[in-house]
C-alpha cells in the first residue's frame, strides 16, 4: 500500500524552502500531494493559477507530487483524498510553536491523522514567502530564494 502526505500551506510564493521539505518528505512518503489553502484571513500576492502553475513547473521532474488547491479544513481534505498524514516545515523555534499547535488541534478535531514537522535545512532556513514578496515589491533579485528555474 502506497503512503500518502499532504503538504498544506499558502504557497505565497513557493520557495526553495518549500522545494527543500517537499524533497525530504518524498523519502517518507511514495505520494505528497501539495495543496495551496484559500485562507480568507490573508490577501494573497500571486492569484490561485499562478501559484499553482509555479508549483507544477518546481516539481515537474519529481515523481510521487500532485499539486490542488482546497477551500476546507486542512483534515477535511485529508479525508476527502484518503490522507493520514501532513507534512509541515518549519525554519526556526516560532514557526516549531506555530506548527505544535496547529498539530494538537489537528490532532483534537482528527485523531487519525497524524502531522509531521520537518526542520527545513539550515541553508533554507531565512527564506520566505514573505521576504521573496518583500524583494519582489521592490525590484530585487529573488532567484537565491525561490526554485531554480522559476520565474515569478
Amino acid at each position: 500500500m502506497k503512503t500518502k502526505a499532504l503538504f498544506p500551506g499558502s504557497f505565497d510564493p513557493f520557495t526553495a524552502g518549500h522545494l527543500n521539505i517537499l524533497k525530504r518528505a518524498l523519502t517518507m512518503f511514495d505520494e505528497v500531494v501539495v495543496a495551496v489553502g484559500i485562507n480568507q484571513d490573508k490577501r494573497g500576492f500571486f492569484d490561485m493559477e499562478k501559484k499553482l502553475s509555479i508549483i507544477r513547473k518546481a516539481t515537474a521532474g519529481l515523481s510521487g507530487v500532485s499539486v490542488i488547491s482546497y477551500d476546507s479544513l486542512t483534515i477535511d481534505a485529508c479525508r476527502q483524498l484518503g490522507i493520514r498524514h501532513i507534512v509541515r516545515g518549519v525554519r526556526n523555534m516560532i514557526d516549531f510553536e506555530t506548527e505544535r499547535s496547529i498539530a494538537d488541534a489537528n490532532r483534537r478535531l482528527a485523531p487519525d491523522i497524524e502531522t509531521i514537522i520537518i526542520p527545513t535545512a539550515q541553508e533554507f532556513a531565512h527564506i520566505s514567502s514573505s521576504a521573496v514578496r518583500d524583494i519582489l515589491r521592490h525590484g530585487g533579485d529573488y532567484s537565491a530564494f525561490i526554485p531554480e528555474g522559476i520565474e515569478l
